[in-house]
């Protein structure tokens, strides 16, 4: 099994969920959007699996910073991939990913359950 994890590593919501990951024992590889970028190939996968609309973190400080314009423009899949491929800290972190799958796309408690039960299968 490979377990990767997708995001920015000085963002609390990814910190707790490698913490949380490392507690459990899990292994899992990090990759850092800030130095890998976002990985497009992928990006087109998660919008298949779980829709632009929940990887588009319309409540960060990097939605709220951008103009009106470029938050009205993105209206579908398309133009929501060339905003997070612009702006990484746009995707809601992490994105938690078994063997290409999608887990987990930011992180709490219920969501933390799942990826435990999954990684326990």
């Amino acid at each position: 099994m490979s377990l990767l994890v997708h995001g920015i590593p000085n963002c609390n919501t990814v910190k707790k969920a490698r913490t949380w990951l490392d507690e459990q024992g899990a292994a899992f590889a990090f990759h850092d959007y800030k130095k890998q970028g976002v990985p497009a190939d992928r990006l087109d996968a998660w919008i298949a699996q779980v829709g632009w609309e929940v990887l588009v973190n319309r409540q960060g400080t990097t939605w709220r910073q951008l103009d009106e314009t470029v938050k009205a423009g993105v209206v579908d899949a398309a133009s929501a991939k060339a905003l997070m491929l612009q702006h990484a800290s746009v995707i809601k972190r992490p994105v938690i990913e078994l063997d290409g799958e999608v887990l987990s796309v930011g992180f709490d408690e219920a969501k933390a359950a799942k990826v435990a039960a999954r990684l326990k299968a």
